[in-house]
């Protein structure tokens, strides 16, 4: 019988839908209320549906996933593996604008191709438990949880977050004087009178100061093309990673999260949870903790002169303060000029007439380049002299304030004291506009060595710091300035404020309305879910407002308990009376709010009255592994931990960390097929002629080209226009593409369909073909002539099990275990060793030992059920089609999902007897199976009475016979 894995991959996936084989038990299947199996929680990162589908790099997490998942599943542990879809984004709402089709219909289309594929290749996934990121059941919940941190504050002290009646509690007993919070920088200090004696507005404008969900006006990345913000992840060498449209700097009035509220605990969770050190790394690098110091700088009102020496006019205060935040405050005496960020807000306040248009322009072509090209960009030296100055806190010196792009507003305070003879930018900075450079440090010369050398020894203006050492400076120095109230100690983090508002329509609508004050106001939780309205076009509209604002109806109207969205006109001609609504917001949420919460509502995700039950909060607690991408290290996966956080805080969630354990698999990549062009020209030359000409490199899709990198020439011209009238010089009569292997891209068209694959070779064989690839964390090339090993492994796996007449099915069913011990030592040191490999993740080597031991096997012509039935389920979590289908024919009703996991016993491998070399002179002539509890007697004597002995001796008498038990016997004479 032939190895159909068409016929029995189609059987079992049907069975597997048609009986809901992997539907994970429910809390209320057990009357206790509590499932009495022991909780297991395997997720995969949900994917966004894009309309390309999946390529075979896609499913390797998955895989992985599922293997591991099947596995706690034989250990006899109630598994959740769920998935779902993160399904609004802009990809659909740009294919939308250029069609006209609704996001809405796009991504249904997406999501039903990505369950065929992830269907097809037999995933062990509760389907029941599909979420989807834009459905309103779903999203209902992200915008209640939206309200919940619009209603909260953190409070240092307790180091949590809290609902804002406690906060207002405080405010109306003693005023804000005493309130430890995380907050705006500029709130103003008030009396519980004057709080009381606030208007309303006055006093939501205070509390949206100390909310965890905040408006104010951000720095953002705006893509003009694209009408909408982009996040720093989202833009790729200064253009939009969609579309490569131009981005520039923006100040807009957005929604932010107060995850910097978070930053420290951010970081101290890392050491509670089992994730990539690379990956904490990159946490640890984009929270940024430092200590310092925090310093204000007096500015100068404009009359102060250029010439720092000539004080003929005095040094008046203008009543501003520039304040900086540095780790080496003991170098301030090296300070001879200020640097702001283009967009820091006092620019525009502090530039002289004299120097505005220089400014206004530096500011105009800095606004082009993104924050992650300046901080990149350690070699343009740019800037502008704002032609005010500010005072030195001790010195009293004017010192010039410049702007330069290598300041960034997002970081600090966007101002930076200026060291030239500390700091290299500083320097070349300084170098280049010929700005003074004062050494502050003794005995070396101002070079690129001495820069940042924590062990100079300072000399400088001052009483207080001259001779100290680094540490001792740095804590006079910060003494020093607090005592004349000019700085104070202080722990910086690099961590900003998430912007949360996009300027999109496929997105989650905030749950926010603005009333007459224009203050922001949350919908009622029974008003929830807030619909994505219909709009005619999914542009920003003629005046410039995100695509919302072409719903015709887009205004909250509120009578008693019924709420209704009506349209302005309505709005405005409506009664007063009891109207409570307004304008609603206009933006959307971005792609990570929908992601930053999923895991969770997986535990209970059809629940319509809370966003998840306490009972199975309590029993799934938390994701026990995660497997996904490194590349969301500093997006989704640290705002679900700032989510989670807070959640945890509020008794919302019972853990503060969501992912106990975290596996990065690393990337499949693809061999890209290379043309040549002849620059200029539309002539392509083969890979061995292209040194002859000058030219350029083109890719083209790897499915024209054979396995010996010959091309199709009549496929190629056929595939674009831009082929179709192409000339093409040959070698030896072929055209042979170039080969590069790259990150796997339909940008690249190296993208292999697993599609093809199942096609060809079937499901199980793409599944271990990807395993046996390598390393799971590790990036591997993909090379599909390499699964032709894999398959034919299947094909021996199937024959162990058919070798009755004519390749029937068949096993023997015998209990004794006599002459069974090479296969079941074979057996055994197979559950061990795949047990191990499972549980250490090292998918790769349990390939390798399944091709062992099928080979072992069958050389021992082994039939036993006792052998090859606990086989097949060591087999079922990596090729789990036809782990099934010969699971039946050994005679079983159920699922052998349901089987528990083969038992190692060490007795099988433990060794009775020894193979002993039998050498004469030295020389090793034949084997003697010998047991290993004879004694060295015994074993002299067993091989001396041994025909083959006897033969080599030929009647000579040995002089000696040496015996190392255990080990060897050699006769010598």
């Amino acid at each position: 019988m032939n190895y159909d894995f068409k016929q029995i991959e189609k059987k079992w996936q049907a069975h597997w839908a048609k009986y809901q084989t992997f539907k994970t038990d429910s809390l209320e299947s057990s009357q206790s209320g509590a499932v009495s199996k022991q909780k297991y929680y395997v997720l995969s990162m949900f994917p966004y549906p894009s309309g390309a589908g999946l390529h075979v790099g896609h499913p390797l997490g998955y895989i992985a996933g599922d293997i591991y998942a099947r596995y706690k599943r034989h250990k006899g542990f109630n598994v959740l593996h769920p998935m779902g879809y993160d399904s609004f984004g802009l990809p659909a709402e740009q294919y939308a604008i250029q069609t006209g089709q609704h996001p809405a219909i796009t991504t249904e289309t997406n999501i039903k191709r990505y369950r065929e594929q992830l269907d097809r290749l037999g995933f062990s996934f509760d389907w029941s438990r599909e979420v989807r990121t834009s459905n309103p059941d779903y999203y209902k919940w992200t915008q209640w949880i939206f309200i919940q941190l619009f209603n909260s504050w953190y409070n240092k002290d307790a180091n949590k977050a809290q609902g804002m009646d406690s906060l207002i509690a405080i405010f109306e007993k003693e005023g804000n004087k005493n309130v430890n919070a995380a907050c705006d920088d500029d709130v103003v200090i008030f009396s519980a009178e004057e709080w009381k004696g606030y208007p309303q507005k006055e006093k939501e404008e205070v509390l949206l100061k100390y909310r965890l969900t905040y408006l104010a006006d951000a720095e953002v990345n705006w893509c003009p093309a694209l009408g909408t913000v982009l996040a720093n992840d989202e833009i790729v060498n200064g253009v939009s990673e969609r579309g490569g449209h131009p981005v520039i700097r923006k100040k807009m009035t957005q929604w932010m999260m107060r995850i910097t509220a978070y930053a420290q605990r951010l970081l101290d969770g890392l050491d509670t949870i089992d994730w990539p050190q690379p990956l904490k790394d990159s946490q640890t690098n984009w929270i940024g903790r430092s200590e310092g110091a925090s310093v204000k700088f007096k500015v100068l009102s404009p009359n102060v002169q250029a010439d720092h020496k000539d004080h003929s006019h005095g040094t008046q205060k203008s009543g501003s303060f520039i304040e900086v935040f540095t780790t080496r405050p003991d170098t301030i005496f090296g300070v001879s000029f200020m640097t702001l960020a283009p967009e820091h807000e006092l620019v525009a306040k502090i530039t002289t007439p004299e120097q505005k248009a220089e400014v206004e322009a530096y500011i105009q072509a800095t606004a082009k380049r993104s924050e992650r090209d300046r901080m990149a960009d350690v070699k343009t030296i740019s800037g502008a002299f704002t032609g005010a100055y500010a005072e030195h806190p001790f010195t009293k010196e004017p010192i010039p304030i410049w702007i330069g792009d290598y300041v960034l507003a997002g970081y600090g305070t966007g101002a930076v004291m200026s060291v030239p003879c500390g700091d290299q930018r500083d320097y070349d900075f300084a170098k280049h506009f010929n700005i003074p450079i004062p050494n502050i440090f003794k005995g070396v010369d101002i070079t690129a060595e001495a820069f940042a050398d924590k062990d100079k020894t300072i000399i400088a203006n001052s009483d207080f710091l001259n001779g100290l050492s680094y540490k001792k400076a740095v804590k006079r120095a910060i003494f020093e300035l607090e005592k004349i109230g000019q700085g104070k100690g202080k722990v910086n983090y690099r961590l900003r404020d998430a912007v949360f508002s996009r300027q999109r329509y496929w997105g989650e609508p905030f749950p926010v309305y603005y009333d007459v004050h224009g203050m922001p106001k949350m919908l009622d939780q029974k008003h929830l879910p807030l619909e994505l309205p219909e709009v005619d076009k999914y542009l920003p509209t003629e005046t410039g407002e995100p695509p919302l604002g072409n719903a015709k109806a887009w205004h909250w109207l509120q009578y008693g308990d019924e709420g209704n969205i009506v349209s302005e006109a309505e709005f405005a001609n409506s009664s007063p009376e009891g109207r409570l609504g307004g304008p609603l917001e206009l933006n959307t949420m971005p792609g990570w709010a929908g992601s930053s919460q999923y895991f969770n509502r997986y535990m209970d995700p059809h629940n319509k009255e809370v966003i998840y039950a306490k009972e199975a909060v309590d029993y799934w607690q938390d994701v026990d592994l995660y497997i996904g991408g490194s590349e969301h290290a500093t997006g989704h996966l640290l705002y679900s931990r700032f989510w989670q956080k807070f959640l945890f805080d509020r008794g919302i969630a019972p853990k503060d960390e969501f992912a106990k354990k975290l596996i990065n698999q690393g990337m499949i990549t693809g061999t890209s097929a290379l043309v040549y062009r002849v620059s200029g020209t539309n002539t392509y030359v083969s890979f061995g002629l292209k040194n002859d000409y000058e030219v350029e490199e083109l890719r083209i899709d790897v499915n024209l080209v054979n396995a010996s990198d010959e091309v199709d020439i009549t496929e190629l011209k056929q595939w674009q226009p831009d082929y179709k009238e192409a000339e093409f010089i040959l070698e030896d009569g072929k055209y042979i593409v170039g080969r590069e292997v790259e990150k796997m891209s339909k940008r690249w068209f190296n993208v292999v369909n697993p599609d093809a694959i199942c096609e060809e070779y079937g499901a199980d064989s793409l599944r271990l073909y990807e395993m046996f690839l390598g390393p799971l964390e590790q990036s591997k090339p993909w090379n599909t002539a390499g699964i032709t090993g894999v398959h034919s492994f299947l094909r021996k796996l199937w024959r162990l099990y058919h070798t009755g007449e004519n390749g029937t099915f068949y096993v023997s069913d015998s209990p004794s275990s006599e002459g069974l011990g090479g296969s079941l030592k074979t057996l055994h040191k197979t559950i061990k060793k795949v047990e191990d490999d499972i549980e250490n993740f090292s998918f790769n080597t349990s390939v390798s030992t399944f091709m062992i031991c099928v080979n072992e096997l069958t050389s021992q012509k082994c039939t036993s059920r006792s052998i090859l039935e606990p086989l097949v389920i060591l087999i079922s979590p990596y090729a789990p089609h036809i782990a099934e289908e010969l699971w039946e024919k050994l005679g079983h009703g159920t699922s052998i999902s349901d089987a528990p996991f083969p038992k190692f016993e060490e007795k099988y491998l433990v060794e009775s007897s020894k193979e002993y070399p039998i050498s004469f002179n030295g020389k090793m002539r034949f084997t003697m199976e010998l047991p290993l509890d004879m004694s060295r007697e015994q074993i002299e004597d067993a091989v001396m009475a041994n025909e083959k002995t006897q033969a080599q001796l030929a009647g000579r008498t040995p002089k000696k016979v040496i015996v190392v038990p255990g080990k060897i016997v050699n006769i010598v004479g």
